[in-house]
C-alpha cells in the first residue's frame, strides 16, 4: 500500500463551473487521473452548462488568499495551477499568496474568455497579470488569443507564435506553451514549446468532434499534476499533451451544446477498476 504521506499534491486556483466539465472540477479530475491529491482555492462561482456561461460571482479576493494559504501551510504543495482568475484584487492576492507559500511550480492558464465568447477576466487585470503572476510562473499555457493579449500583436500563424512565445518569456515566466488549436489545420494540434533546456512543436492528431469544453483546464492540470510527480517541464509537458489527446478522443456528447472531455478517460467505466 502506498504510503499516504508520499502523495503528490497539487492545487487549483480557479473558478468553479456548474456544468463539470472545466475550472475546478476538471482540474480535481485530471489530478486523481494521475494519482495526484488535488486542492482547490476558489476564485469564482460560475453559472454555466454545455450552452455556455450565464454570469458569474468573483469570490473576494482576501478569501481567495486565505483557502491558498490554509492548504500550503497544512497540507503542502508541490505544484499549483490558475485557471480563471476574475479581476485585479484576485490577481493581486494570488500573486501574493503564492509568492509567500512559496509553491514551487506554478503552471498559469491565462484564461480571458470561456469557449463562447463570456468574459472571464475584467481588462484591468491583465495588466496585474503580466506584472505579477507571470513573473512567478514555471509555465504559461496560453491558446492565440491569450498569446495576443499577453504579447501585444495578433498571434494567428506559426511565425507569430514564436514571436508571442518571446515576448511573454520576456515577462519573466520560465518556460511558455502556446497553444495552435486556433491554426487552421484540419489533422494536427499543434502547440509550440519554449524553454531553457528545450524548444519544439509538439504535435497530435486533431480529433474531429465539438465536444471541447475543458481542454485547456485539462492541459494546464495535466502539466501541474506531472510537475507535482517530478517531472521536468518539457516531460511534464508532452505527457499532458498526450493525455489531453485522449481526452478530447473520449469527450462526452452531454448536453445540447458544447460537451466536456474527459480527464476520467482512463479509470472511467471503460477501464473499471
Amino acid at each position: 500500500m502506498t504510503d499516504p504521506s508520499t502523495r503528490a499534491r497539487a492545487l487549483s486556483i480557479a473558478g468553479s463551473d456548474s456544468g463539470g466539465g472545466a475550472g475546478i472540477q476538471a482540474d480535481l479530475k485530471t489530478f486523481s487521473a494521475f494519482g495526484v491529491f488535488g486542492m482547490t482555492a476558489v476564485t469564482a462561482v460560475t453559472v454555466q452548462n454545455t450552452m455556455g456561461v450565464q454570469g458569474f460571482e468573483a469570490i473576494s479576493a482576501g478569501t481567495v488568499a486565505d483557502q491558498i494559504r490554509a492548504v500550503a501551510s497544512d497540507i503542502g504543495v508541490e505544484a499549483a495551477k490558475t485557471g480563471m482568475l476574475a479581476n485585479a484584487p484576485i490577481v493581486e492576492a494570488v500573486a501574493a499568496a503564492v509568492a509567500e507559500a512559496g509553491i514551487p511550480n506554478l503552471v498559469v492558464d491565462p484564461v480571458f474568455v470561456s469557449k463562447h465568447g463570456h468574459v472571464l477576466l475584467a481588462e484591468d487585470a491583465v495588466g496585474a497579470l503580466r506584472t505579477r503572476i507571470l513573473p512567478l510562473a514555471t509555465i504559461v499555457t496560453p491558446n492565440l488569443p491569450e498569446a495576443a493579449g499577453l504579447a501585444g500583436f495578433a498571434v494567428e500563424t506559426r511565425g507569430q507564435m514564436r514571436r508571442a512565445a518571446d515576448a511573454i518569456l520576456a515577462l519573466g515566466t520560465g518556460s511558455v506553451l502556446v497553444k495552435g488549436g486556433h491554426l487552421e489545420d484540419p489533422a494536427r494540434s499543434s502547440d509550440l514549446f519554449v524553454g531553457p533546456s528545450w524548444e519544439g512543436w509538439l504535435e497530435e492528431e486533431r480529433i474531429d468532434t465539438p465536444n471541447t469544453h475543458g481542454t485547456g483546464c485539462t492541459l494546464s492540470a495535466a502539466i501541474a499534476a506531472r510537475l507535482a510527480l517530478g517531472d521536468v517541464v518539457p516531460d511534464a509537458v508532452r505527457a499532458a499533451k498526450t493525455f489531453v489527446t485522449e481526452a478530447i478522443r473520449h469527450a462526452l456528447s452531454l448536453g445540447r451544446g458544447i460537451g466536456p472531455v474527459d480527464p476520467m478517460w482512463s479509470i472511467g467505466p471503460e477501464h473499471p477498476l
